[in-house]
């Protein structure tokens, strides 16, 4: 009795591993594509509105799921409540603190890192640039993504599944 209960909780347990894993996979090409989409909107806050920096982050940060909203939004506060001068630095540290949370992999994140340096640092016919650049590359990133998606999210499901069998196999 006892090592079915265990039997059927080991099972349960590498089943949900491999559909949280699965759905990672799944998160990361939404993610990319919510993220190119406002980068887009901060280029038009910035280049069509002249809206201040932090002021454009949070509007486009307000329609953004989390944690994607609070990295976006947590470099304006720091400014806003001054607790940064520095816009690049609240930008670094939004990214290490929030970064982990999300589904985006290091590619991703050198990417924002490096617009992070010239936002708010330069022009703004340079920021545009910039912003159209980070969106290029997180848009080839979202195909990489969607290509892993396809490749990887069943077989986490059944991986998930086959080596929770294979431990269950092994202790009975």
């Amino acid at each position: 009795m006892i090592k079915a209960i265990g039997a059927v909780l080991v099972l349960v347990a590498g089943t949900l591993i491999g559909f949280i894993q699965a759905a990672r996979f799944a998160k990361r090409p939404q993610q990319l594509r919510e993220l190119a989409g406002g980068l887009q909107r901060l280029e038009t806050e910035i280049g069509y509105g002249y809206t201040p920096l932090p002021e454009a982050l949070k509007r486009i940060a307000a329609p953004m799921a989390e944690p994607l909203a609070s990295m976006l939004r947590a470099p304006a506060e720091r400014i806003e409540d001054g607790s940064s001068a520095d816009f690049q630095a609240g930008w670094e540290e939004a990214i290490s603190s929030y970064g982990p949370l999300t589904a985006l992999k290091q590619p991703e994140l050198t990417a924002l890192r490096r617009l992070g340096s010239i936002l708010g640092m330069s022009d703004r016919e340079d920021q545009l640039k910039h912003l159209k650049l980070a969106q290029q590359q997180l848009l080839v990133e979202e195909s990489g993504a969607r290509d892993d998606q396809a490749r990887y999210e069943k077989l986490s499901r059944g991986l998930g599944i086959l080596i929770a069998a294979l431990v269950v196999i092994l202790i009975v």
